[in-house]
């Protein structure tokens, strides 16, 4: 045991079930306001840039569900790497992978078009992450 309690290793089970409830919640907003926000009234600028400001958040949350054991810090930088590769890769144009960026789930997941100002979002939104997972009180004690 090396002196372990028996309640440490649920923790990480825990912290990772309470993140990816809060990616699925993230998940929803998401959806709903790329669905229901134009037809709301809502700017094209709240639509777009929430959408990936949200997006953000939720690649934050699932890096954090599958490495339950990493500091909020290093979550953060390797959904900021995942943010900036997935921006950079709507630069790259091969037939396979504009195909699937036309289908509901590629324009989702990956984007369409190449923006700047969405590695802002990105950062807005990966901030929001770590408050809302600072809000759910997952930081590991010991």
């Amino acid at each position: 045991m090396h002196g372990t309690q028996p309640d440490k290793p649920a923790a990480p089970l825990r912290t990772s079930l309470v993140r990816a409830a809060l990616a699925l919640v993230v998940i929803v907003c998401g959806l709903s306001l790329r669905w229901y926000g134009f037809p709301l009234g809502l700017p094209a600028f709240v639509v777009k840039y929430g959408g990936s400001l949200l997006w953000a958040t939720m690649v934050f949350l699932l890096v954090g569900v599958l490495l339950p054991r990493r500091t909020r810090t290093q979550i953060a930088a390797i959904a900021a790497v995942i943010a900036v590769v997935v921006e950079f890769s709507r630069l790259v144009h091969v037939p396979w992978l504009d195909a699937f960026r036309l289908t509901t789930a590629g324009a989702l997941l990956l984007g369409r078009i190449f923006s700047l100002w969405n590695l802002v979002a990105y950062a807005v939104g990966i901030a929001f992450g770590v408050w809302i997972d600072q809000l759910g009180q997952l930081r590991r004690v010991g």
